[in-house]
């Protein structure tokens, strides 16, 4: 066979539309391939089998005539050995796609070479920079290694060197430091020598009657004093300042140039407290120091003050303010709240408790001071349920963890909800004085304020174990006070102590269903610190063992078991054996309580507060009370069985006291105020309220030396005169309140001139009720002698000179 390559164009598409080629190549693979005995049959057959099937190139395959069995696996590399041999140029001839695909098939080998050298390149760089990485990290550890090396030999060396110089200068120090302690230790003996030797001289000159009005209880300062505040330390001098008034802060800027450039220091008018000298001040006043100190005023409190409008213009000023009372104020309402509001928006303590503010100040609280934290609005009853839905919707005051709302009666239960919306994040709360308060009020309370701490709810008297119970459900709950609910029951403590683990104080005063259940329930609890059951009449002695017994026992710090009249020596006897940390004890009118009790109670360590008052303690008692001399407070009040030999005995021991109260004791006279006197020189609190037997020289004796007296009742001593306050306004300059109630010796003219020396002073000239046991002459209506009575009825000379004799050991 030839090419036909160059066969006629009309045979050459003869021989393609009938598909001779195929026909060729199926036929002679079939042939070479099945290899028949006899060929010529096997291509006739193959030929009938060809003419039977449907015309068309693409069932004439080269590999049609063979048999699956012996079917070659291999592709053709090619579509047909014959095609060369007949002459197709269109399929033989090279085409521009071939040279298509050898290009791009050329390029992916060339460029797959390229790209497998380039990763060797990349592989052996990256390695090569490991390498050095590594080489360069040891390189640098060493170096750093001998950096280290070198810095330790210099600082080993430097620090040698700093010891050697401290203690040469810890040896200097202490040698300064010696010969100071000595040359102080040796000013205070003297200064105590001297004011010794003047107490001492002071009551001999007035044992001998030569000490008369017109003497100065203290000796005047010499004229070439030096000041000796200018020469403290900066922070010393201004913490003195910082516990005088505004009135006598501007007096001292008035003594000397220090002293002026000392009280204009910012941090001493960041804190004004108007109420303290309202009396004293007037508005523009407020107004020009408001003006001047708007920049760091931080706090302020006009508590009773009256105010008008260019006081709250001028509080609107202050930008940084951020604790403003405004308790008790005239002319305190929404107006004025208001342009308070235009400024202060930082505010985050504000007191409106007993003024005329209705809805429309809380509709400003909920738009200006959004970071409010501390609100009361105690005894406000012009507002309505209205108002406390401001502080739920909107912004309100959401970051509020403190709101009393004591004496609110207006509120109902639609209130109550408002307030559990719009404020879950309350965690003190007082609702005192709420005679409308019930169950339903506090529910919703409870379901949303999940951040409660501490509650109060005394006067609410129609609240029941259900309220009680769910309040318990609050984990978070330390402080609880109830007081004056005849429906509280042991099922209330019970559930306390089951749920709120973390309960550290606890009122339930005047609650006459809790008894010795209740105290043993709380017996379990580990974190009790305050345990006030006053006036549950129902606790006995061992409902306060089962409690003192419990974890609480040795932690307990204050401890009111006021008219708890089953109280005997019994539960003294636990208290002195379990409460080394208790500090405040009150046993109010126990009746059961003896000499014998008490005397446990001296033996305490950390007890510095007592109240015995109306108990059946005597001399006896009260001396061993005072047997470890660390009592700061002792009330001792309407215990007949006291007289002057106790007080002596107790007061000679206790040197440190500061709180004393023996009124109505009428056994109690004089002499008692001199020891007082002489024994106990930092009192602070005294009364002698119902001491029929005091007379002007009591007075003369404390104003002579208890100079940081600030609280006086005097009420009832009958015999007192004019000559006692003009004792007071000499030796007691410190004295802040004052209650002369029944003091019929004393004038209104003379009470007129104290009332601006003052803070608080209460005066009646009336006749002393029967209940002080004793008219208006001093003589006793009960079981006083008539021979006591005369004994200390007329305040003259001969009686001070008795008392004089008899108390000249003291």
């Amino acid at each position: 066979m030839y090419s036909l390559r160059n066969a006629d164009a009309q045979l050459r598409n003869y021989i393609i539309r009938h598909a001779l080629p195929e026909i060729y190549e199926a036929l002679l693979c079939g042939l070479c391939i099945m290899r028949p005995e006899d060929p010529l049959l096997f291509l006739e057959e193959a030929i009938k089998r060809l003419m039977e099937m449907e015309k068309g190139q693409s069932y004439l395959l080269w590999d049609i005539l063979i048999d699956e069995s012996v079917r070659p696996k291999i592709k053709p590399t090619t579509e047909s050995y014959l095609e060369y041999l007949f002459g197709q140029d269109e399929a033989q001839l090279l085409s521009p796609e071939l040279f298509v695909k050898a290009y791009a098939f050329y390029g992916t080998n060339l460029q797959r070479k390229c790209f497998e050298a380039w990763v060797k390149y990349c592989l052996r760089r990256k390695n090569q920079r490991a390498d050095m990485q590594h080489k360069t990290a040891l390189a640098q550890q060493h170096y750093n290694l001998g950096q280290f090396q070198l810095i330790v030999l210099n600082w080993n060396a430097w620090v040698k060197f700093r010891k050697q110089q401290h203690s040469q200068a810890a040896a200097k120090i202490q040698n300064t430091f010696s010969k100071a302690v000595l040359r102080i230790v040796l000013k205070a003996w003297h200064l105590e020598a001297q004011d010794s030797r003047k107490t001492r001289v002071y009551f001999e000159r007035l044992k001998r009657g030569e000490l008369e009005e017109h003497h100065h209880l203290q000796p005047a300062p010499p004229q070439d004093a030096s000041d000796e505040v200018s020469q403290l330390p900066l922070r010393a001098a201004l913490k003195i300042f910082s516990y005088v008034n505004i009135v006598d802060l501007a007096r001292c800027a008035q003594v000397c140039q220090s002293w002026k450039v000392l009280t204009q220091t910012s941090s001493l008018w960041s804190t004004i407290n108007f109420s303290a000298v309202r009396q004293k001040i007037q508005d523009k006043t407020v107004v020009n120091i408001l003006q001047k100190c708007r920049p760091y005023v931080v706090r302020l409190n006009f508590r009773h003050c009256s105010l008008y409008w260019p006081c709250f213009k001028s509080i609107g000023v202050c930008r940084n303010l951020q604790d403003l009372n405004l308790s008790e104020c005239q002319g305190v309402d929404d107006e004025s709240v208001r342009v308070i509001s235009e400024g202060c928006s930082a505010l985050l303590y504000l007191n409106l408790s007993y003024t005329d503010i209705t809805i429309g100040t809380l509709r400003i609280l909920s738009r200006c001071f959004q970071n409010l934290q501390y609100l009361s609005l105690a005894y406000c009853r012009k507002f309505t349920d209205k108002g406390l839905q401001y502080l739920a919707t909107g912004k309100g005051c959401r970051k509020l963890i403190y709101l009393d709302l004591s004496g609110c009666t207006q509120i109902s239960i639609e209130g109550f909800r408002f307030i559990a919306d719009g404020c879950s994040k309350l965690q003190h709360l007082k609702i005192n004085d709420m005679i409308t308060l019930t169950d339903s009020c506090v529910l919703p309370l409870t379901e949303q304020c999940q951040q409660l701490t501490s509650i109060s709810l005394l006067g609410s008297p129609h609240l029941s174990d259900i309220a009680f119970k769910a309040l318990a459900q609050g984990k978070k709950i330390t402080k609880i006070r109830i007081e004056g609910n005849n429906w509280i029951t042991d099922s209330s403590l019970k559930s306390f102590s089951k749920h709120c683990l973390h309960l550290s104080h606890i009122y339930v005063a005047d609650c006459q269903k809790i008894t010795d259940h209740g105290l043993k329930a709380l017996a379990s609890m580990k974190n009790i610190l305050v345990l006030n059951v006053a006036d549950c009449i129902r606790i006995s002695d061992p409902g306060v063992r089962h409690f003192l017994e419990g974890s609480s026992g040795l932690k307990i710090r204050e401890l009111n078991l006021t008219n708890c009249v089953r109280i005997s020596d019994i539960s003294l006897l636990r208290i002195a054996q379990r409460c080394h940390s208790l500090t405040y004890l009150n046993l109010r009118y126990c009746e059961n309580v003896t000499d014998s009790g008490i005397e446990l109670l001296g033996n305490m360590q950390s007890l510095i507060s007592i109240d015995l008052s109306g108990t059946n303690i005597s001399d006896q008692g009260l001396a061993a009370l005072g047997t470890r001399g660390k009592i700061k407070e002792l009330i001792v009040s309407e215990c007949l069985g006291i007289t002057d030999m106790g007080m002596k005995k107790f007061c000679q021991q206790v040197k440190e006291l500061e709180q004393l109260d023996v009124s109505h004791c009428l056994k109690v006279t004089n002499r008692s105020m001199k020891t007082v006197a002489f024994c106990c020189q930092k009192l602070t609190a005294l009364g002698i309220a119902g001491c029929p037997k005091m007379t002007d020289l009591s007075i003369q004796y404390i104003s002579g030396v208890c100079h940081y007296l600030h609280i006086l009742d005097i009420s009832g001593c009958i015999h007192l005169t004019d000559r006692s306050l003009k004792y007071l306004w000499k030796g007691c300059k410190q004295l802040r309140i004052l209650k002369m109630l029944y003091c019929r010796s004393i004038t209104k003219s003379a009470v007129s001139k104290a009332e601006p020396r003052v803070d608080k002073l209460e005066y009646s000239n009336d006749d002393p009720p029967p209940w002080f046991g004793y008219n208006q002459k001093g003589k006793f209506l009960n079981s006083i002698s008539e021979n006591e009575q005369n004994h200390e009825a007329g305040p003259n000379h001969q009686d001070r000179l008795l008392f004089s004799a008899i108390t000249e050991n003291v």
